[in-house]
Protein backbone atom coordinates (compact mmCIF):
# COMPACT_ATOMS: atom_id res chain seq x y z
CA UNK A 1 0.00 0.00 0.00
CA UNK A 2 2.86 2.35 0.84
CA UNK A 3 4.62 1.41 -2.42
CA UNK A 4 1.48 2.05 -4.38
CA UNK A 5 1.00 5.44 -2.69
CA UNK A 6 4.64 6.33 -3.42
CA UNK A 7 4.17 5.52 -7.05
CA UNK A 8 1.10 7.70 -7.08
CA UNK A 9 3.10 10.59 -5.64
CA UNK A 10 5.79 10.14 -8.26
CA UNK A 11 3.24 10.04 -11.07
CA UNK A 12 1.48 13.09 -9.64
CA UNK A 13 4.76 14.96 -9.34
CA UNK A 14 5.66 14.19 -12.94
CA UNK A 15 2.32 15.26 -14.39
CA UNK A 16 3.23 18.98 -14.68
CA UNK A 17 6.41 18.03 -16.50
CA UNK A 18 4.46 15.72 -18.78
CA UNK A 19 2.11 18.62 -19.54
CA UNK A 20 5.02 20.94 -20.18
CA UNK A 21 6.54 18.41 -22.51
CA UNK A 22 3.28 18.09 -24.36
CA UNK A 23 2.94 21.85 -24.57
CA UNK A 24 6.49 22.12 -25.78
CA UNK A 25 5.87 19.50 -28.44
CA UNK A 26 2.78 21.34 -29.63
CA UNK A 27 4.62 24.63 -29.70
CA UNK A 28 7.47 23.10 -31.69
CA UNK A 29 5.36 21.94 -34.60
CA UNK A 30 6.20 23.62 -37.88
CA UNK A 31 5.57 27.34 -38.04
CA UNK A 32 3.17 28.82 -40.57
CA UNK A 33 4.47 31.49 -42.96
CA UNK A 34 2.78 34.49 -44.59
CA UNK A 35 4.83 36.31 -47.24
CA UNK A 36 3.40 39.73 -48.12
CA UNK A 37 5.09 41.38 -51.07
CA UNK A 38 4.44 44.71 -52.78
CA UNK A 39 5.54 45.68 -56.28
CA UNK A 40 7.92 48.62 -56.91
CA UNK A 41 7.82 49.76 -53.26
CA UNK A 42 10.89 51.75 -52.24
CA UNK A 43 11.66 52.95 -48.71
CA UNK A 44 8.59 55.24 -48.52
CA UNK A 45 7.47 53.33 -45.42
CA UNK A 46 7.35 54.59 -41.85
CA UNK A 47 10.47 53.60 -39.88
CA UNK A 48 12.50 53.29 -43.10
CA UNK A 49 13.10 57.01 -43.54
CA UNK A 50 12.33 57.25 -47.24
CA UNK A 51 9.67 59.95 -47.11
CA UNK A 52 8.60 61.98 -44.06
CA UNK A 53 4.92 62.00 -45.08
CA UNK A 54 4.53 58.28 -45.69
CA UNK A 55 1.37 57.01 -43.99
CA UNK A 56 1.83 53.32 -43.20
CA UNK A 57 0.53 52.82 -39.62
CA UNK A 58 -0.17 49.13 -40.16
CA UNK A 59 3.26 48.31 -41.52
CA UNK A 60 4.68 50.35 -38.65
CA UNK A 61 2.62 48.24 -36.25
CA UNK A 62 4.14 45.09 -37.75
CA UNK A 63 7.61 46.60 -37.32
CA UNK A 64 6.96 47.09 -33.59
CA UNK A 65 6.53 43.33 -33.23
CA UNK A 66 9.33 42.19 -35.54
CA UNK A 67 12.76 43.11 -36.87
CA UNK A 68 13.15 45.82 -39.53
CA UNK A 69 16.09 45.28 -41.87
CA UNK A 70 16.72 48.90 -42.81
CA UNK A 71 19.50 48.11 -45.29
CA UNK A 72 17.86 45.29 -47.21
CA UNK A 73 18.47 45.32 -50.97
CA UNK A 74 17.10 43.51 -53.98
CA UNK A 75 19.38 41.38 -56.13
CA UNK A 76 18.26 42.95 -59.40
CA UNK A 77 15.96 45.99 -59.50
CA UNK A 78 13.30 44.91 -61.99
CA UNK A 79 10.30 42.64 -61.55
CA UNK A 80 10.82 39.25 -63.21
CA UNK A 81 14.47 38.52 -62.38
CA UNK A 82 14.12 39.96 -58.87
CA UNK A 83 11.28 37.59 -58.02
CA UNK A 84 13.08 34.71 -59.70
CA UNK A 85 16.10 35.40 -57.50
CA UNK A 86 14.15 35.85 -54.26
CA UNK A 87 11.86 32.83 -54.71
CA UNK A 88 14.59 30.40 -55.76
CA UNK A 89 17.28 31.81 -53.47
CA UNK A 90 19.68 32.21 -56.39
CA UNK A 91 21.59 35.25 -57.59
CA UNK A 92 21.03 36.33 -61.22
CA UNK A 93 24.64 35.39 -62.00
CA UNK A 94 23.89 31.84 -60.80
CA UNK A 95 20.69 31.36 -62.80
CA UNK A 96 21.56 33.75 -65.68
CA UNK A 97 18.09 35.20 -65.27
CA UNK A 98 18.72 38.92 -65.72
CA UNK A 99 15.67 39.68 -67.83
CA UNK A 100 12.11 38.70 -68.68
CA UNK A 101 12.52 35.14 -69.90
CA UNK A 102 10.05 32.52 -68.65
CA UNK A 103 11.50 30.60 -65.72
CA UNK A 104 10.70 27.23 -67.32
CA UNK A 105 13.01 28.09 -70.21
CA UNK A 106 15.92 28.67 -67.84
CA UNK A 107 17.70 25.41 -67.03
CA UNK A 108 18.84 26.42 -63.54
CA UNK A 109 15.49 27.92 -62.48
CA UNK A 110 13.54 25.03 -63.94
CA UNK A 111 15.57 22.54 -61.92
CA UNK A 112 15.67 24.46 -58.64
CA UNK A 113 12.65 24.50 -56.34
CA UNK A 114 10.86 27.73 -55.63
CA UNK A 115 10.29 28.38 -51.95
CA UNK A 116 6.61 27.45 -52.20
CA UNK A 117 7.40 24.24 -54.07
CA UNK A 118 10.00 23.28 -51.45
CA UNK A 119 7.60 23.96 -48.59
CA UNK A 120 4.94 21.88 -50.33
CA UNK A 121 7.42 19.04 -50.83
CA UNK A 122 8.02 19.11 -47.08
CA UNK A 123 4.41 18.80 -46.02
CA UNK A 124 3.15 22.37 -46.12
CA UNK A 125 -0.16 23.51 -47.55
CA UNK A 126 0.88 26.27 -49.94
CA UNK A 127 -1.63 28.85 -51.09
CA UNK A 128 -1.25 32.24 -52.67
CA UNK A 129 -2.92 35.11 -54.45
CA UNK A 130 -1.89 38.10 -56.56
CA UNK A 131 1.54 38.89 -57.87
CA UNK A 132 4.01 36.92 -55.80
CA UNK A 133 5.78 35.23 -58.68
CA UNK A 134 6.21 36.54 -62.22
CA UNK A 135 5.72 33.11 -63.84
CA UNK A 136 4.15 29.77 -62.93
CA UNK A 137 1.66 31.00 -60.33
CA UNK A 138 -1.05 28.40 -60.79
CA UNK A 139 1.43 25.55 -60.96
CA UNK A 140 3.43 26.35 -57.85
CA UNK A 141 0.51 26.85 -55.46
CA UNK A 142 -1.87 24.13 -54.30
CA UNK A 143 -4.56 26.75 -53.88
CA UNK A 144 -4.32 29.88 -56.00
CA UNK A 145 -6.60 32.91 -55.71
CA UNK A 146 -6.50 35.81 -58.13
CA UNK A 147 -3.92 36.35 -60.89
CA UNK A 148 -1.83 39.51 -60.94
CA UNK A 149 -4.07 42.51 -61.67
CA UNK A 150 -2.31 45.73 -62.71
CA UNK A 151 -5.48 47.80 -63.04
CA UNK A 152 -7.37 50.02 -62.89
CA UNK A 153 -6.71 51.23 -66.43
CA UNK A 154 -8.54 54.01 -68.20
CA UNK A 155 -9.89 52.63 -71.48
CA UNK A 156 -11.03 54.35 -74.67
CA UNK A 157 -14.24 52.33 -74.77
CA UNK A 158 -12.73 49.88 -77.20
CA UNK A 159 -9.57 47.81 -77.25
CA UNK A 160 -7.05 50.36 -76.10
CA UNK A 161 -6.04 51.24 -72.55
CA UNK A 162 -4.89 54.82 -72.15
CA UNK A 163 -3.29 57.01 -69.53
CA UNK A 164 -5.42 58.49 -66.74
CA UNK A 165 -7.36 61.41 -68.30
CA UNK A 166 -5.83 63.88 -65.82
CA UNK A 167 -2.25 63.16 -66.97
CA UNK A 168 -0.96 65.64 -69.56
CA UNK A 169 1.16 64.88 -72.59
CA UNK A 170 3.84 64.18 -73.58
CA UNK A 171 4.08 61.93 -70.49
CA UNK A 172 0.68 60.33 -71.09
CA UNK A 173 1.46 59.66 -74.74
CA UNK A 174 5.10 58.67 -74.21
CA UNK A 175 4.46 56.08 -71.49
CA UNK A 176 0.81 55.17 -71.86
CA UNK A 177 -1.61 53.24 -69.70
CA UNK A 178 0.94 51.80 -67.27
CA UNK A 179 4.03 53.90 -66.55
CA UNK A 180 2.40 57.06 -67.91
CA UNK A 181 -0.69 56.89 -65.75
CA UNK A 182 -1.47 58.22 -62.27
CA UNK A 183 -4.42 59.84 -60.53
CA UNK A 184 -7.52 59.08 -58.48
CA UNK A 185 -10.04 56.41 -59.40
CA UNK A 186 -13.07 58.53 -60.27
CA UNK A 187 -16.32 58.74 -62.22
CA UNK A 188 -15.54 58.97 -65.94
CA UNK A 189 -19.08 59.98 -66.92
CA UNK A 190 -18.92 62.63 -69.62
CA UNK A 191 -15.34 61.78 -70.59
CA UNK A 192 -15.12 60.91 -74.28
CA UNK A 193 -12.19 59.27 -76.07
CA UNK A 194 -10.57 61.45 -78.72
CA UNK A 195 -9.70 58.38 -80.79
CA UNK A 196 -12.93 56.35 -80.67
CA UNK A 197 -15.56 58.95 -79.77
CA UNK A 198 -16.83 56.53 -77.14
CA UNK A 199 -17.22 57.17 -73.40
CA UNK A 200 -14.15 56.31 -71.35
CA UNK A 201 -14.47 53.36 -68.98
CA UNK A 202 -12.33 51.65 -66.34
CA UNK A 203 -10.85 48.23 -66.94
CA UNK A 204 -8.76 46.00 -64.73
CA UNK A 205 -6.75 42.81 -65.13
CA UNK A 206 -3.42 41.86 -66.68
CA UNK A 207 -1.85 41.60 -70.10
CA UNK A 208 -3.83 38.44 -70.96
CA UNK A 209 -7.29 39.17 -69.61
CA UNK A 210 -9.12 42.36 -68.65
CA UNK A 211 -12.64 43.08 -67.48
CA UNK A 212 -14.61 46.28 -67.03
CA UNK A 213 -14.41 47.77 -63.53
CA UNK A 214 -17.66 49.44 -62.51
CA UNK A 215 -17.21 52.78 -60.77
CA UNK A 216 -19.95 55.17 -59.66
CA UNK A 217 -18.30 56.49 -56.52
CA UNK A 218 -15.81 55.35 -53.92
CA UNK A 219 -18.71 53.76 -52.06
CA UNK A 220 -20.35 52.23 -55.12
CA UNK A 221 -17.80 50.41 -57.23
CA UNK A 222 -16.18 47.06 -57.93
CA UNK A 223 -13.24 45.94 -55.82
CA UNK A 224 -9.77 46.52 -57.20
CA UNK A 225 -7.42 43.62 -57.77
CA UNK A 226 -5.46 44.37 -54.61
CA UNK A 227 -8.66 44.53 -52.57
CA UNK A 228 -9.74 41.16 -53.95
CA UNK A 229 -6.41 39.67 -52.92
CA UNK A 230 -6.79 40.94 -49.35
CA UNK A 231 -10.35 39.59 -49.20
CA UNK A 232 -9.20 36.20 -50.47
CA UNK A 233 -6.38 36.05 -47.92
CA UNK A 234 -8.74 36.92 -45.06
CA UNK A 235 -11.22 34.24 -46.07
CA UNK A 236 -8.49 31.62 -46.20
CA UNK A 237 -6.99 32.73 -42.87
CA UNK A 238 -10.40 32.49 -41.19
CA UNK A 239 -10.73 28.94 -42.43
CA UNK A 240 -7.18 28.01 -41.44
CA UNK A 241 -7.58 29.48 -37.96
CA UNK A 242 -10.56 27.19 -37.34
CA UNK A 243 -9.05 24.11 -38.97
CA UNK A 244 -8.16 21.07 -36.90
CA UNK A 245 -5.52 20.04 -39.41
CA UNK A 246 -1.98 19.70 -38.10
CA UNK A 247 -0.62 20.59 -41.51
CA UNK A 248 1.20 23.97 -41.47
CA UNK A 249 0.70 26.48 -44.27
CA UNK A 250 2.74 28.84 -46.41
CA UNK A 251 0.69 31.72 -47.82
CA UNK A 252 1.81 34.32 -50.32
CA UNK A 253 -0.08 37.59 -50.74
CA UNK A 254 1.07 39.78 -53.62
CA UNK A 255 -0.09 43.39 -53.95
CA UNK A 256 0.61 45.25 -57.20
CA UNK A 257 0.53 48.82 -55.88
CA UNK A 258 2.58 50.98 -55.88
CA UNK A 259 3.44 49.60 -59.35
CA UNK A 260 2.17 51.92 -62.06
CA UNK A 261 -0.53 52.87 -62.98
CA UNK A 262 -0.74 54.77 -59.70
CA UNK A 263 -4.55 54.78 -59.59
CA UNK A 264 -6.37 54.31 -56.26
CA UNK A 265 -9.54 55.80 -54.74
CA UNK A 266 -9.69 59.53 -54.08
CA UNK A 267 -9.70 59.15 -50.29
CA UNK A 268 -6.04 58.11 -50.39
CA UNK A 269 -5.10 61.15 -52.48
CA UNK A 270 -6.92 63.31 -49.95
CA UNK A 271 -4.46 62.10 -47.31
CA UNK A 272 -1.68 63.92 -49.18
CA UNK A 273 -2.74 67.44 -50.29
CA UNK A 274 -0.61 68.39 -53.27
CA UNK A 275 0.62 71.69 -51.83
CA UNK A 276 1.99 69.89 -48.75
CA UNK A 277 4.05 67.27 -50.57
CA UNK A 278 7.73 67.26 -49.64
CA UNK A 279 10.23 66.50 -52.39
CA UNK A 280 13.28 64.29 -51.90
CA UNK A 281 16.66 65.95 -51.61
CA UNK A 282 17.78 66.34 -55.20
CA UNK A 283 21.09 67.87 -56.21
CA UNK A 284 21.17 69.81 -59.48
CA UNK A 285 23.24 68.12 -62.17
CA UNK A 286 23.76 65.14 -59.87
CA UNK A 287 23.94 62.71 -62.79
CA UNK A 288 26.99 64.38 -64.37
CA UNK A 289 29.41 62.07 -62.55
CA UNK A 290 27.34 58.89 -63.09
CA UNK A 291 27.53 56.37 -65.91
CA UNK A 292 24.37 54.33 -66.22
CA UNK A 293 23.44 56.29 -69.35
CA UNK A 294 26.69 55.17 -71.04
CA UNK A 295 25.41 51.60 -71.30
CA UNK A 296 23.10 52.56 -74.21
CA UNK A 297 20.62 50.10 -72.80
CA UNK A 298 17.58 49.00 -74.76
CA UNK A 299 15.52 48.99 -71.57
CA UNK A 300 12.40 49.65 -73.55
CA UNK A 301 11.56 49.33 -77.23
CA UNK A 302 12.70 52.85 -77.99
CA UNK A 303 16.17 52.30 -76.61
CA UNK A 304 17.97 54.57 -74.21
CA UNK A 305 17.66 55.03 -70.48
CA UNK A 306 14.01 54.73 -69.50
CA UNK A 307 14.38 56.38 -66.10
CA UNK A 308 15.87 59.55 -67.57
CA UNK A 309 13.26 59.64 -70.33
CA UNK A 310 10.40 59.23 -67.86
CA UNK A 311 11.76 62.03 -65.68
CA UNK A 312 12.28 64.45 -68.55
CA UNK A 313 8.92 63.65 -70.16
CA UNK A 314 7.08 64.17 -66.85
CA UNK A 315 8.75 67.53 -66.25
CA UNK A 316 8.04 68.59 -69.84
CA UNK A 317 4.35 67.71 -69.34
CA UNK A 318 4.14 70.33 -66.61
CA UNK A 319 5.81 73.06 -68.69
CA UNK A 320 9.20 72.49 -67.13
CA UNK A 321 7.95 72.88 -63.55
CA UNK A 322 9.93 70.02 -62.01
CA UNK A 323 8.66 70.66 -58.50
CA UNK A 324 5.00 70.42 -59.56
CA UNK A 325 5.67 67.40 -61.78
CA UNK A 326 7.38 65.42 -59.03
CA UNK A 327 4.80 66.45 -56.44
CA UNK A 328 2.04 65.10 -58.67
CA UNK A 329 3.79 61.76 -59.13
CA UNK A 330 4.87 61.41 -55.50
CA UNK A 331 1.36 62.23 -54.29
CA UNK A 332 0.02 59.32 -56.37
CA UNK A 333 2.81 57.04 -55.15
CA UNK A 334 2.17 57.86 -51.48
CA UNK A 335 -1.57 57.41 -52.00
CA UNK A 336 -0.98 54.00 -53.57
CA UNK A 337 1.17 52.93 -50.62
CA UNK A 338 -1.46 54.11 -48.14
CA UNK A 339 -4.09 52.03 -49.93
CA UNK A 340 -1.96 48.90 -49.59
CA UNK A 341 -1.10 49.62 -45.97
CA UNK A 342 -4.81 49.55 -45.15
CA UNK A 343 -5.17 46.11 -46.76
CA UNK A 344 -2.05 44.78 -45.04
CA UNK A 345 -3.48 46.01 -41.75
CA UNK A 346 -6.60 43.89 -42.21
CA UNK A 347 -4.48 40.78 -42.71
CA UNK A 348 -2.20 41.48 -39.74
CA UNK A 349 -5.09 42.43 -37.45
CA UNK A 350 -6.85 39.18 -38.18
CA UNK A 351 -3.74 37.13 -37.45
CA UNK A 352 -3.11 38.98 -34.19
CA UNK A 353 -6.67 38.32 -32.97
CA UNK A 354 -6.71 34.67 -34.00
CA UNK A 355 -5.16 31.38 -32.92
CA UNK A 356 -2.51 31.89 -35.61
CA UNK A 357 -0.69 34.71 -33.82
CA UNK A 358 1.92 32.70 -31.92
CA UNK A 359 2.82 30.18 -34.62
CA UNK A 360 2.83 32.27 -37.79
CA UNK A 361 5.86 34.01 -39.27
CA UNK A 362 5.07 37.21 -41.19
CA UNK A 363 7.44 38.58 -43.83
CA UNK A 364 6.78 41.92 -45.50
CA UNK A 365 8.90 43.21 -48.39
CA UNK A 366 9.04 44.43 -52.00
CA UNK A 367 10.75 43.18 -55.15
CA UNK A 368 12.78 46.40 -55.62
CA UNK A 369 12.61 50.15 -55.16
CA UNK A 370 11.91 53.15 -57.37
CA UNK A 371 13.71 56.43 -58.04
CA UNK A 372 11.76 59.67 -57.52
CA UNK A 373 13.76 62.19 -59.50
CA UNK A 374 17.14 61.73 -57.83
CA UNK A 375 19.85 61.99 -60.49
CA UNK A 376 17.14 63.03 -62.96
CA UNK A 377 15.78 59.48 -62.84
CA UNK A 378 12.16 58.33 -62.41
CA UNK A 379 12.05 54.54 -62.58
CA UNK A 380 13.48 51.34 -61.19
CA UNK A 381 16.45 49.40 -62.64
CA UNK A 382 19.33 51.50 -61.44
CA UNK A 383 22.15 50.50 -59.09
CA UNK A 384 21.59 53.48 -56.80
CA UNK A 385 20.00 53.36 -53.37
CA UNK A 386 16.53 54.39 -54.53
CA UNK A 387 16.19 51.32 -56.77
CA UNK A 388 18.07 48.69 -54.78
CA UNK A 389 16.78 49.31 -51.26
CA UNK A 390 13.57 47.59 -50.16
CA UNK A 391 11.62 47.49 -46.91
CA UNK A 392 12.00 44.17 -45.10
CA UNK A 393 10.27 43.25 -41.85
CA UNK A 394 10.29 39.75 -40.36
CA UNK A 395 8.22 38.74 -37.35
CA UNK A 396 8.91 35.24 -36.10
CA UNK A 397 7.30 34.44 -32.73
CA UNK A 398 9.94 33.14 -30.36
CA UNK A 399 12.81 33.94 -32.73
CA UNK A 400 12.72 37.69 -33.44
CA UNK A 401 13.36 40.74 -31.29
CA UNK A 402 10.22 42.86 -31.11
CA UNK A 403 10.61 46.39 -32.43
CA UNK A 404 14.30 46.03 -33.24
CA UNK A 405 16.14 47.46 -36.22
CA UNK A 406 19.10 45.89 -38.05
CA UNK A 407 21.38 47.95 -40.28
CA UNK A 408 23.44 45.06 -41.67
CA UNK A 409 23.31 45.09 -45.50
CA UNK A 410 21.33 41.99 -46.50
CA UNK A 411 19.39 41.05 -49.61
CA UNK A 412 16.26 39.27 -50.78
CA UNK A 413 18.24 36.15 -51.68
CA UNK A 414 18.62 35.61 -47.91
CA UNK A 415 14.87 35.14 -47.28
CA UNK A 416 14.69 31.55 -48.53
CA UNK A 417 17.38 30.11 -46.21
CA UNK A 418 16.00 32.19 -43.33
CA UNK A 419 12.55 30.63 -43.60
CA UNK A 420 14.04 27.16 -43.97
CA UNK A 421 15.91 27.56 -40.68
CA UNK A 422 12.93 29.05 -38.86
CA UNK A 423 10.68 26.23 -40.07
CA UNK A 424 13.34 23.54 -39.63
CA UNK A 425 13.21 22.35 -43.23
CA UNK A 426 16.05 20.77 -45.24
CA UNK A 427 18.17 23.19 -47.27
CA UNK A 428 18.64 21.00 -50.35
CA UNK A 429 16.34 22.82 -52.76
CA UNK A 430 17.62 21.35 -56.04
CA UNK A 431 15.31 19.12 -58.05
CA UNK A 432 18.33 17.43 -59.63
CA UNK A 433 21.96 18.08 -60.58
CA UNK A 434 20.92 20.76 -63.09
CA UNK A 435 19.65 22.95 -60.26
CA UNK A 436 21.82 25.01 -57.91
CA UNK A 437 22.14 25.19 -54.11
CA UNK A 438 20.92 28.30 -52.32
CA UNK A 439 23.14 31.37 -52.60
CA UNK A 440 21.76 33.28 -49.62
CA UNK A 441 22.46 33.09 -45.90
CA UNK A 442 20.00 32.74 -43.05
CA UNK A 443 19.11 35.90 -41.16
CA UNK A 444 18.04 34.03 -38.02
CA UNK A 445 21.04 35.14 -35.94
CA UNK A 446 20.19 38.76 -36.84
CA UNK A 447 16.55 38.21 -35.92
CA UNK A 448 17.63 37.11 -32.47
CA UNK A 449 20.43 39.64 -31.98
CA UNK A 450 19.86 42.38 -34.60
CA UNK A 451 22.24 44.90 -33.05
CA UNK A 452 25.33 42.69 -32.96
CA UNK A 453 25.54 42.38 -36.73
CA UNK A 454 26.90 38.86 -36.38
CA UNK A 455 25.88 36.47 -39.14
CA UNK A 456 27.41 34.11 -41.68
CA UNK A 457 26.57 36.23 -44.70
CA UNK A 458 28.76 38.59 -46.77
CA UNK A 459 29.59 42.14 -45.69
CA UNK A 460 28.04 43.68 -48.79
CA UNK A 461 24.72 43.19 -50.58
CA UNK A 462 25.11 42.28 -54.26
CA UNK A 463 22.76 43.71 -56.91
CA UNK A 464 22.88 43.14 -60.67
CA UNK A 465 21.38 45.37 -63.39
CA UNK A 466 18.94 44.39 -66.10
CA UNK A 467 20.04 45.21 -69.65
CA UNK A 468 18.28 43.55 -72.56
CA UNK A 469 20.27 40.81 -74.21
CA UNK A 470 19.67 37.55 -76.02
CA UNK A 471 22.11 35.80 -73.69
CA UNK A 472 23.94 36.87 -70.55
CA UNK A 473 27.57 36.33 -69.56
CA UNK A 474 27.68 36.97 -65.79
CA UNK A 475 31.06 38.74 -65.68
CA UNK A 476 29.98 41.10 -68.46
CA UNK A 477 26.99 42.55 -66.56
CA UNK A 478 26.72 45.59 -64.30
CA UNK A 479 26.69 45.23 -60.52
CA UNK A 480 26.61 47.08 -57.22
CA UNK A 481 28.13 46.13 -53.86
CA UNK A 482 26.53 47.87 -50.88
CA UNK A 483 28.37 47.56 -47.55
CA UNK A 484 27.80 49.56 -44.38
CA UNK A 485 30.23 52.21 -45.55
CA UNK A 486 30.48 51.99 -49.34
CA UNK A 487 28.45 51.56 -52.47
CA UNK A 488 30.61 50.39 -55.35
CA UNK A 489 29.15 50.19 -58.87
CA UNK A 490 30.90 48.50 -61.76
CA UNK A 491 29.19 48.86 -65.13
CA UNK A 492 29.50 46.40 -67.98
CA UNK A 493 31.56 48.92 -69.98
CA UNK A 494 34.12 49.29 -67.16
CA UNK A 495 32.84 52.62 -65.80
CA UNK A 496 32.76 52.85 -62.01
CA UNK A 497 31.01 54.75 -59.23
CA UNK A 498 31.96 54.85 -55.56
CA UNK A 499 30.02 56.47 -52.73
CA UNK A 500 30.84 56.78 -49.05
CA UNK A 501 27.29 56.19 -47.85
CA UNK A 502 28.13 57.07 -44.24
CA UNK A 503 29.12 60.59 -45.20
CA UNK A 504 27.07 60.85 -48.40
CA UNK A 505 23.79 58.92 -47.94
CA UNK A 506 22.23 60.55 -51.03
CA UNK A 507 25.12 59.22 -53.14
CA UNK A 508 25.84 62.66 -54.57
CA UNK A 509 29.62 62.47 -54.86
CA UNK A 510 31.18 59.81 -57.04
CA UNK A 511 34.64 59.20 -55.57
CA UNK A 512 35.70 56.61 -58.11
CA UNK A 513 38.09 58.88 -60.00
CA UNK A 514 39.82 60.42 -57.02
CA UNK A 515 43.35 59.01 -56.97
CA UNK A 516 43.37 58.34 -53.23
CA UNK A 517 40.62 55.76 -53.67
CA UNK A 518 42.47 53.72 -56.29
CA UNK A 519 43.49 50.89 -53.91
CA UNK A 520 39.97 50.68 -52.49
CA UNK A 521 38.47 50.48 -55.98
CA UNK A 522 40.75 47.60 -56.88
CA UNK A 523 39.85 45.79 -53.67
CA UNK A 524 36.12 46.23 -54.21
CA UNK A 525 36.36 45.20 -57.85
CA UNK A 526 38.19 42.03 -56.84
CA UNK A 527 35.58 41.31 -54.19
CA UNK A 528 32.82 41.77 -56.73
CA UNK A 529 34.27 39.44 -59.32
CA UNK A 530 35.20 36.89 -56.67
CA UNK A 531 31.50 36.73 -55.80
CA UNK A 532 30.47 35.90 -59.37
CA UNK A 533 33.54 33.93 -60.45
CA UNK A 534 31.92 30.53 -59.94
CA UNK A 535 29.51 31.22 -62.80
CA UNK A 536 30.16 29.57 -66.13
CA UNK A 537 28.51 30.49 -69.45
CA UNK A 538 25.47 28.31 -70.10
CA UNK A 539 25.84 28.53 -73.88
CA UNK A 540 28.58 28.50 -76.48
CA UNK A 541 30.48 31.72 -77.12
CA UNK A 542 29.04 31.84 -80.61
CA UNK A 543 25.50 31.70 -79.26
CA UNK A 544 26.20 34.20 -76.50
CA UNK A 545 27.34 36.86 -78.95
CA UNK A 546 23.95 36.87 -80.68
CA UNK A 547 22.61 39.96 -78.96
CA UNK A 548 19.55 42.13 -79.42
CA UNK A 549 20.83 44.03 -82.46
CA UNK A 550 21.72 40.79 -84.21
CA UNK A 551 18.19 39.43 -83.88
CA UNK A 552 16.66 42.75 -84.89
CA UNK A 553 18.77 42.78 -88.04
CA UNK A 554 17.66 39.24 -88.91
CA UNK A 555 14.04 40.31 -88.37
CA UNK A 556 14.58 43.28 -90.70
CA UNK A 557 15.98 41.01 -93.40
CA UNK A 558 12.85 38.88 -93.25
CA UNK A 559 10.34 41.73 -92.88
CA UNK A 560 11.69 44.82 -94.70
CA UNK A 561 8.18 46.27 -94.71
CA UNK A 562 8.53 46.82 -90.95
CA UNK A 563 10.57 49.96 -91.76
CA UNK A 564 7.52 52.20 -91.92
CA UNK A 565 9.39 55.50 -92.20
CA UNK A 566 11.49 54.06 -95.09
CA UNK A 567 14.80 55.34 -93.73
CA UNK A 568 16.59 52.04 -94.24
CA UNK A 569 16.86 51.36 -90.51
CA UNK A 570 14.58 49.39 -88.22
CA UNK A 571 13.89 51.05 -84.88
CA UNK A 572 12.86 49.08 -81.83
CA UNK A 573 9.45 50.74 -81.96
CA UNK A 574 8.96 49.62 -85.58
CA UNK A 575 10.17 46.14 -84.62
CA UNK A 576 7.62 45.93 -81.80
CA UNK A 577 4.70 47.20 -83.91
CA UNK A 578 5.38 44.84 -86.81
CA UNK A 579 6.03 41.85 -84.57
CA UNK A 580 2.64 42.43 -82.92
CA UNK A 581 0.99 42.50 -86.37
CA UNK A 582 2.44 39.16 -87.47
CA UNK A 583 2.10 37.33 -84.15
CA UNK A 584 -1.11 35.28 -84.05
CA UNK A 585 -3.44 36.22 -81.21
CA UNK A 586 -4.03 33.44 -78.72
Amino acid sequence: MILSFSRLLIVSALMPFAFMKGASFGANKKMNVILIICDDLNDYVENFGGHPQARTPNIKKLARTGVSFVEAHCNIPICNPSRASMLTGLYPHTSRCYGFEHWDKNEVLNNSRTIMDHFRANGYYVLGTGKVMHNRDRREWEDYGHPADYGPFANDGGEKDISHPDVPSPFAKDFGAVDGSFGPLKDLQGKISDSTGKPLIWKTGNWKTKRELRYISDKDRDSTGDELNAQWALEKLKSLSKSSSERPFFMGVGFVRPHTPLIVPQKYFDMFPLETISLPKIRDQDATDTFKHTLNSNEDDRGGDRGTKMHDSLVSSFQGDKELALKKFIQAYLASIASIDELIGKVIDFIDKSSLKDNTIIVFTSDHGWGMGEKGYLYKNSLWQESTRVPLIIRSPGSSSAGASCDVPVSLVDLYPTLLELCELPNNTMKNSKGRPLDGHSLVSLLREPRTGQWAGPKAALTALYKWSQNYIPNEQSYSLRSKRWRYIHYANGKEELYNVNEDPQEWNNLAYKSEHGPLLRTLKNQLFDRISHSEPSASNKEIKKDAEYWKSKFFEKYPEADTDKNGKLSWKEHKIHKAKITPKK
